[in-house]
């Protein structure tokens, strides 16, 4: 029988974990469906035994532009709507320092004054400037040459997914993105536009519809995301004893991950992972026996722990991401297949983890580990940002009312935590696993099989 060919874009590297490193290729091929990706990263997909299409060519700069001011716009009639000032924060100021920084900038104020009441015509201007590339026509070449039954984008963010999605529509392809993380609704950040939508949860559709009313409701369908189904693959979880000598770790321990997130989002990170060693040293003069496994956000490969790393080498044990970094960018930072297993074995193998609103909470409760939230600013004359804050974004009113994580409201905290953990972690785990029925379709090893279900009902309809 002859397969129906599908073509996965992978504009850049966040695509990699839940379409190329999970079941999903594995289950199109038991549906009799030939993936194909369709691939803008350095990754040579082929030496994994995967079909690659090279994406390669440029964007015009002005739809780059055009992008930034679509951004700034949606945040304002975001913040209009809701009465919530929040939006304001996912906005981040440019950089602003050179001649052509500075003619950008006034290029991006002018476009979204010009576009401001008539968001529709620049959300069509950003597919005429890509009509006009020779990246447009090369994608136009592709797709006529292998005559996919469907164009299906891993990520809606990247910029350069706009020519090969639009040449698909022009085509008469039918397209479709995932939308990739469970905060980027709120943040403004739909780049693509493609004939369906493949989100996490009821609570994510209800986010597409409201923040994007262009967008219908049968469009939409629900899936969940195959980035926690790793969790769920036994061949990549490890015995404590092979975790422990394949890391060289001391087995006696008890273990209690941080997991760093970006700089951006937690500037103070290392006063965090600093108190953290306070307290776990604390414990351990007590007859305490506790190891800190650290493992740094993927996208961070800043010095900025190393002062820390050194002073607390003895209660801190570093397991680093194991992505790539073929950029400097973060959307040139690439995971990895072995990393899913280090991360896997990381949350299944702590005690606790630690952090500053990371989704990693999600990854843990696959595992029965609770998470512990930091909630309070460093006492500093410098505060690069207010730790509350963050809690205030918008995906933090998905929460249970009763507390699915351990909240640290000062540093002391955490001993208490820690010393209390086998009788009180038991309704904060509980909570927790709620909240991830929420956040995604369950049960979420079945990610990749309900996106393959709404890939063949798309192609039924059309």
């Amino acid at each position: 029988m002859k397969k129906s060919k599908i073509v996965v874009l992978l504009p850049d590297g966040v695509g990699l974990r839940n379409f190329v490193f999970s079941n999903f290729v594995g289950e199109g091929d038991k549906r009799a469906f030939d993936v194909i990706f369709w691939n803008a990263t350095a990754f040579d997909l082929n030496q994994k035994g995967y079909k690659d299409l090279k994406l390669n060519g440029s964007v015009k700069s002005k739809t780059d532009l055009l992008k930034r001011a679509r951004k700034e716009i949606e945040l304002h009639d975001f913040e209009s709507k809701t009465g919530n000032p929040i939006f304001k924060k996912y906005s981040f100021p440019p950089a602003n320092n050179t001649w052509k920084q500075k003619v950008k900038n006034r290029m991006v104020r002018f476009y979204r004054f010009k576009y401001q009441r008539n968001l529709s015509g620049l959300r069509w201007q950003m597919q005429q400037m890509e009509r006009k590339t020779a990246y447009y026509q090369s994608c136009t070449k592709t797709l006529k040459a292998e005559q996919p039954a469907m164009v299906f984008c891993t990520n809606q963010r990247p910029v350069n997914a706009i020519g090969p999605i639009t040449a698909a529509q022009d085509l008469g392809i039918p397209t479709a993105t995932f939308i990739f993380s469970w905060d980027n609704l709120p943040k403004a950040t739909m780049v693509v536009e493609t004939d369906y939508y493949f989100v996490w949860s009821d609570l994510m559709k209800n986010e597409l519809l409201f923040y994007y009313p262009f967008i219908q409701e049968n469009q939409i369908i629900i899936t969940g995301t195959p980035q926690f189904e790793m969790h769920f693959h036994s061949k990549l979880k490890q015995s404590r004893s092979a975790f422990c000598q394949e890391n060289k770790l001391d087995e006696n321990k008890q273990f209690l991950c941080f997991s760093g997130d970006d700089v951006t989002t937690s500037p103070h990170d290392p006063f965090y992972l600093e108190e953290t060693a306070k307290a776990v040293r604390n414990l351990n003069n007590k007859g305490g026996n506790w190891n800190i496994l650290f493992r740094r956000c993927p996208v961070d490969f800043s010095d900025r722990y190393d002062e820390v790393l050194t002073n607390y080498n003895n209660e801190i044990s570093e397991l680093p991401p194991l992505w790539k970094q073929v950029g400097e960018q973060w959307n040139t930072v690439m995971p990895t297949p072995e990393d899913n297993r280090r991360l896997v074995n990381t949350a299944a193998h702590s005690e606790l983890i630690v952090n500053v609103g990371s989704s990693m909470v999600f990854d843990a409760i696959c595992h029965h580990t609770p998470t512990a939230y930091i909630k309070y600013n460093p006492k500093t004359q410098t505060l690069k940002k207010d730790i509350h804050t963050i809690y205030k974004y918008i995906h933090f009113k998905s929460m249970p009312k009763q507390a699915p994580v351990f909240w640290i409201n000062k540093p002391e905290e955490l001993q208490t935590i820690l010393s209390t953990l086998d009788t009180s972690k038991e309704t904060v785990l509980s909570n927790a696993q709620a909240w991830f029925q929420t956040i995604n379709q369950h049960p979420p090893q079945n990610a990749s099989e309900r996106i393959w279900e709404g890939i063949e009902k798309i192609l039924k309809h059309d």
